[in-house]
């Protein structure tokens, strides 16, 4: 034990650095360890779901998967296929995969469109977009609108899963309760933003859209990888080295919000019988006077010339509030007149909440608006953290046109809070 010691003493640099590749090596093993524990309890969860009984003719549950291989740096398939994937299987889905990176998926996605019952996007905000841009695919209302939607959180950038999932620092955690979130059935309905340019097809987002300096300098942050937690702050600071202060000039014109009609039932009543059609049809045509058409009232479009920093037009997806009796999007009008200091300190705030709008800015609320930019604007859109060219463009508000799945506590606390 002496001679151990003092060779301890002696070699004490090795020493050191043994102890603590030790100590690292532990902790690593340690954390697998817990990992395993969280698939293992995850699948017992799901096999709970395989094991319950069906009638015989009933067929199996079609599931859609969705996958991109290459979010999260490229590692999202293998992530899948350890976390998301075994769930799946033993809660008795059918489940088809398709990865999202070949030649004509798209002519593959309306195929699969009729035979499935339940839609599966495994990515991150970019495999959203491109589902939902797929030729057809929103277009299809009366089929699409009916399929529920999960979403996996793989990639880079989830924003939807702050919505539908509660948060969690580990990432097989996070994985397995959205996958689980899914067998539950727990859906709420999300709102979608119809993007038209002059002669572009529509492009649709679920969070919003954003165009100004902040998301500019948003977009360089990895180009300072180098200097770690300073990224951000860099960019943002080097931003403030072109033309002072900042403008973006347009002009918008925008409707207020739209009453929301009821929700219509899940389950339609069956159809009477066709003696029964024809003689409410004749009792309406002989009982009721004829009703001249109504002239359409026009519509009040307000108008609005700006100056701004950076326009922001965002659903409510953030922050749902399922008993709100309007439908609208929230456009945020930042103040032109914004230090350099200010700049650097809200550009990381944004890092963190893009959509958000600081104290100070114009916020109005629409359910449709037009925004015309002068010509030769340069620059880009952010829509749903893609990057499209800044155009004028239509945005038009389509309420609750999607049905995503969510953790059933999360749904809870959105109905806590509306009755508070």
């Amino acid at each position: 034990m002496a001679k151990v010691l003092a060779a301890l003493r002696n070699h004490w640099k090795k020493s050191t650095f043994g102890a603590c590749l030790l100590g690292w090596g532990g902790h690593w093993l340690y954390g697998k360890h817990c990992d395993n524990l969280l698939r293992r309890a995850a699948c017992q969860e799901a096999q709970a779901f395989g094991n319950q009984l069906i009638p015989a003719t009933a067929p199996l549950k079609k599931a859609t998967v969705f996958l991109n291989p290459a979010a999260c740096k490229g590692k999202a398939g293998n992530l899948f296929e350890k976390n998301a994937a075994p769930i799946l299987h033993l809660s008795g889905l059918d489940v088809t995969v398709v990865k999202t990176d070949y030649e004509g998926q798209a002519k593959k996605l309306l195929e699969l469109m009729e035979n499935t019952d339940l839609i599966i996007i495994a990515g991150g905000d970019g495999t959203v977009q491109e589902v939902l841009q797929e030729p057809g695919l929103l277009r299809i209302t009366a089929a699409f609108s009916k399929i529920p939607i999960g979403f996996i959180p793989l990639g880079k950038t989830c924003t939807l899963s702050h919505t539908l999932y509660p948060e969690s620092t580990n990432q097989v955690q996070h994985i397995t309760n959205a996958t689980l979130a899914i067998l539950k059935g727990e859906t709420v309905p999300l709102d979608v933003l119809q993007i038209k340019g002059e002669k572009e097809q529509p492009v649709f987002a679920v969070s919003g859209l954003r165009w100004g300096s902040y998301r500019d300098a948003g977009v360089k942050v990895s180009k300072y990888w180098y200097l770690g937690p300073l990224k951000t702050k860099a960019a943002h600071f080097f931003s403030t080295f072109k033309e002072w202060p900042q403008k973006h000039q347009a002009a918008l014109m925008y409707l207020g919000p739209t009453e929301r009609p009821p929700e219509e039932p899940e389950e339609k009543p069956s159809r009477p019988p066709l003696y029964v059609r024809l003689y409410r049809r004749l009792r309406s045509y002989w009982s009721s006077p004829k009703e001249f058409p109504q002239e359409v009232a026009p519509e009040d479009w307000e108008e609005l010339k700006l100056s701004t920093v950076e326009l922001s037009i965002a659903t409510q997806n953030r922050q749902l509030d399922l008993t709100r009796t309007e439908d609208f999007m929230d456009i945020c009008i930042e103040a032109e007149s914004v230090s350099k200091g200010e700049f650097v300190h809200r550009g990381s705030q944004k890092m963190r909440d893009p959509h958000m709008c600081p104290e100070g800015s114009q916020c109005i609320q629409a359910s449709r608006c037009i925004l015309q930019l002068p010509e030769g604007t340069e620059g880009s859109f952010g829509i749903d953290n893609e990057e499209y060219e800044a155009m004028p463009v239509e945005v038009k508000l389509l309420p609750r046109k999607l049905r995503f799945f969510c953790d059933p506590r999360m749904r809870e606390q959105m109905l806590q809070a509306a009755v508070q």
